[in-house]
């Protein structure tokens, strides 16, 4: 009988360290579901948009004198203006529009509600210009929202919102050349700068922000 079980457990040794992955998972799915969304936008950059004329700065949190800090996933910056990403991997159906306060996922029978996310990127335009106000006009930056090709909008989807690849085709749409080489030099440094160090902490600390906001609103 003790051998039978001695085998028993010597067999269930994988067990504990799947539920602790189980629990890990769990845990990160919220940060992992983000990352896998930040990561197609950067694949897009890498295919579509070839460097020099466009360089992406990717996860940059900025200290926010309002709300402590802000979370910008993606700033591409290019001799033809700033592009301000954010990127949303929602599957499901999607209904939102421009002025709505909430926006509505919807998967089979359960929907889920989430920040308008061109209200969010409004936020995180405001703070970039703060940062660059004495080197670039707001006018040259432009807001962008990216949801994954998974998502399908109910609703008309509002301007300066795309599907997959398809903001790539807006941001080629600017050709003129209006920010000079050493002046887009120039904000990079800023940026750079600026942002705070990426770390557990720093992801911490602003998690911790976007709880008191909600808490606040």
């Amino acid at each position: 009988m003790d051998q039978i079980l001695g085998l028993a457990v010597s067999n269930l040794w994988w067990l504990p360290l799947f539920f602790i992955g189980a629990l890990l998972f769990k845990i990160f799915k919220p940060y992992l579901k983000g990352k896998v969304g930040e990561l197609a936008v950067a694949v897009h950059v890498k295919l579509y948009l070839k460097a020099p004329h466009y360089i992406l700065l990717n996860d940059c949190t900025l200290p926010d004198e309002q709300s402590g800090t802000t979370q910008i996933d993606h700033i591409l910056l290019s001799p033809f203006g700033i592009f301000v990403i954010e990127t949303k991997n929602y599957t499901g159906w999607i209904f939102g529009g421009e002025r709505q306060k909430m926006w509505t996922q919807k998967i089979y029978k359960n929907s889920y509600k989430f920040q308008n996310p061109l209200h969010q990127n409004y936020k995180h335009m405001k703070v970039l210009q703060d940062v660059l106000s004495d080197i670039i006009e707001p006018q040259y930056l432009h807001s962008v929202i990216v949801f994954m090709p998974e998502s399908e909008f109910k609703t008309a989807m509002p301007d300066n919102v795309f599907r997959g690849a398809a903001w790539v085709d807006y941001v080629k749409g600017f050709q003129d050349e209006v920010i000079p080489a050493m002046k887009l030099k120039r904000i990079k440094l800023r940026i750079e700068k600026e942002v705070l160090e990426k770390s557990w902490k720093t992801n911490r600390m602003h998690v911790e922000n976007l709880k008191q906001r909600k808490e606040m609103s």
